[in-house]
C-alpha cells in the first residue's frame, strides 16, 4: 500500500542548539548543514524502524477495502485517522467519518469493516485514508535511545562529510547507532 508525506513534523527531535553542543560546535558558520544533517539522520531512524518520531500526518492508498477489515500500515506508532475518502468510478469524492475507523495501537492497525463502508469505484487508488503517526507532538515524545541514535548519526555524517576518492574506503555507519534503534526496527518478511 503506496503512502506519502502530507505534513512533516513540526520540530525535529534534536534541536540544533543540542546538536551543536554535542558536537561541540561553537560557530553559525554551519548552522544550516549541521539542521540538515539532524534532519537527514532522523529520516534514517524513521526508515530503519518504521516509525514516525514526531507526529506527522501521511496519506495511505488502496485499491479496496481488507477483507480482513484491518490495515496495518508499515509507519507507526498509529495516533489517529484523520480523514478518509472513497472514489467512485467518475472521480468524485465521498467522505467518510473518521469515527467509523478503530485505531488498535498496540497491533499498529486500523479496523476498518469493509462491509460497513462504501466501496470505491475505481479499480485502481480509488481510496485515501489520511493518518497522524507519532510518539508525540514534542521531541520530548521520542524515546531517548533513537534521539541518541540523531545524536551520533549526525555528529558520524559531520566528521565524515568529505568526499572520498576512488579506492579509498567509506566511513561506515557506526555500530553504536545500529545498536541503539535496533530495539525499535520492524521486520518483515
Amino acid at each position: 500500500m503506496p503512502a506519502f508525506l502530507l505534513a512533516a513534523p513540526a520540530v525535529e527531535p534534536l534541536s540544533l542548539a543540542e546538536a551543536k553542543s554535542f558536537l561541540r560546535v561553537e560557530h553559525d558558520a554551519d548552522d544550516a548543514i549541521i539542521a540538515a544533517l539532524v534532519a537527514a539522520a532522523r529520516n534514517h531512524v524513521e526508515a530503519q524502524t518504521r516509525s514516525a518520531l514526531i507526529a506527522q500526518t501521511w496519506r495511505l492508498v488502496l485499491d479496496r477495502w481488507p477483507e480482513s477489515g484491518r490495515i496495518a500500515p508499515r509507519l507507526g506508532p498509529l495516533r489517529a485517522v484523520v480523514a478518509t475518502l472513497v472514489l467512485d468510478a467518475t472521480n468524485v469524492a465521498c467522505d467518510i467519518d473518521p469515527d467509523a475507523f478503530v485505531v488498535d495501537r498496540a497491533a499498529g492497525a486500523i479496523g476498518a469493516p469493509g462491509w460497513s463502508l462504501p466501496p470505491p469505484g475505481r479499480p485502481i487508488a480509488g481510496i485515501e485514508l489520511d493518518i497522524e503517526a507519532g510518539f508525540g507532538e514534542a521531541a520530548s515524545d521520542v524515546p531517548p535511545k533513537l534521539v541518541q541514535a540523531i545524536r551520533m548519526l549526525a555528529a558520524h555524517w559531520y566528521e565524515n562529510r568529505g568526499l572520498t576518492a576512488i579506492g579509498q574506503p567509506v566511513a561506515m555507519m557506526p555500530a553504536s547507532v545500529n545498536a541503539l534503534i535496533s530495539s525499535h526496527r520492524v521486520l518483515s518478511l
